[in-house]
């Protein structure tokens, strides 16, 4: 995140003698997600961060492939996934390449008995359903139907949640998830067209030092591993930061959208970007006002990603029959475009209440075995304005 933020107590000066009030050092740690070279801040622990007690046996969560080439159009039913208490067993990948995966949760429970950090991934989590509150070392963002979190890997963190029935699109990413860079300056400032300015962001709150010793259990994610470790300190005594690397949010609801004459391409909804992918915020918004436009999508050949659209809520224009938490999958290869009737069901509507995040990865993505549990078999056959007769 390209604003500067600072809390808590640090010394005047980078990497210089702070004291406690009992003569001790404090324990400075840099934390950044890129070496030295990238965004990063400095923490002020009570404690050093290394003191590890016992280290438990790593299990695998790596998602089993399903189908590695896909030419085909998907859909799924989002909603149809399990709730487990469990954080960790609630996370079900569905599509995965070597930049990113895809998946959803449905979380019962807050994560209160472990402290959970993805070592392998920036986490964007898409709160579709429940409210709560991200805490971090840094401290705490409060969230709700419509946030993205941005969480950089490497942060240890939990969700409590106000609610039990959550649901949640979580993006992993290999490289920062970071605004368009077509939206700032050269000094990181947000542009005057860009659908979303500084003040649109949730940043941390209310830093509390938690100076405790004890067990404390931290699952950490690395190549598709959890590593249980015991630490003796609490992760979150940290009595003061600063820097630009932190977990923060943004709601779909803030994202102002981009509107013309005639029909705009889908760049224009572009929210996040990524290590070859882009996320994108569909909202309500006008429709085209030019006297003769066409407000529903044109067809189109996604050659060079594939696309993935989670639909939210509202009345989504291109498609029929979508429900909420179903997702699709249009493969690059292939073209696609509205569904039969839509380009005139279009015609002459002053508006759309659609709602839904579009995740476009421009390497191709597997689909898992879990996926498979929730697919709608015949989708890529929706476009027919007749299904044929099965034989």
């Amino acid at each position: 995140m390209s604003i500067y933020q600072q809390a808590g107590k640090i010394p005047s000066k980078r990497h210089v003698v702070f004291r406690q009030d009992n003569g001790n050092l404090y324990h400075e740690e840099l934390f950044g997600t890129e070496g030295f070279a990238g965004m990063s801040s400095l923490v002020y622990h009570l404690y050093p961060p290394t003191m590890v007690k016992e280290h438990g046996q790593a299990y695998s969560v790596r998602p089993e492939v399903a189908i590695e080439d896909n030419l085909q159009a998907r859909s799924y039913l989002g909603y149809d996934i399990e709730p487990n208490s469990d954080y960790i067993k609630s996370r079900k990948t569905l599509f995965v390449n070597d930049d990113m995966t895809i998946g959803l949760a449905a979380p019962s429970k807050s994560l209160t008995e472990y402290f959970f950090k993805n070592a392998d991934a920036d986490e964007m989590i898409f709160v579709h359903k429940g409210s709560g509150m991200l805490k971090t070392m840094y401290g705490h963002i409060n969230f709700e139907y419509g946030d993205y979190l941005i969480i950089p890997r490497g942060t240890v963190y939990q969700l409590h949640f106000t609610t039990h029935d959550n649901k949640l699109l979580i993006v992993e990413s290999h490289g920062p998830i970071e605004t368009p860079t077509r939206y700032r300056n050269n000094y990181g400032q947000f542009l005057e067209h860009s659908p979303f300015c500084e003040r649109d962001f949730k940043l941390p709150q209310g830093l509390e030092t938690i100076d405790e010793q004890g067990d404390f259990l931290i699952q950490i994610k690395k190549r598709g591993l959890i590593y249980p470790y015991v630490y003796e300190n609490h992760p979150f005594d940290v009595v003061g930061w600063d820097g630009y690397c932190y977990p923060y949010a943004f709601s779909i609801f803030n994202f102002e959208p981009i509107t013309g004459r005639i029909h705009m391409p889908p760049p224009i909804h572009q929210t996040f970007q990524g290590k070859n992918f882009v996320i994108c915020s569909f909202v309500p918004r006008l429709y085209d006002y030019h006297p003769d436009a066409i407000p529903a999508p044109y067809h189109h050949s996604n050659i060079d990603s594939d696309e993935l659209l989670y639909y939210v809520d509202g009345d989504f224009m291109s498609r029929n029959n979508i429900q909420k938490g179903q997702i699709t999958l249009h493969p690059g290869g292939i073209p696609h475009g509205p569904h039969p009737g839509a380009i005139e069901r279009s015609i002459g509507k002053p508006a759309t209440n659609e709602l839904a995040v579009m995740i476009d990865p421009f390497n191709p993505v597997k689909i898992t075995k879990e996926a498979m549990n929730y697919e709608l078999k015949d989708y890529y056959q929706s476009w027919l304005s007749k299904k044929p007769e099965t034989v």
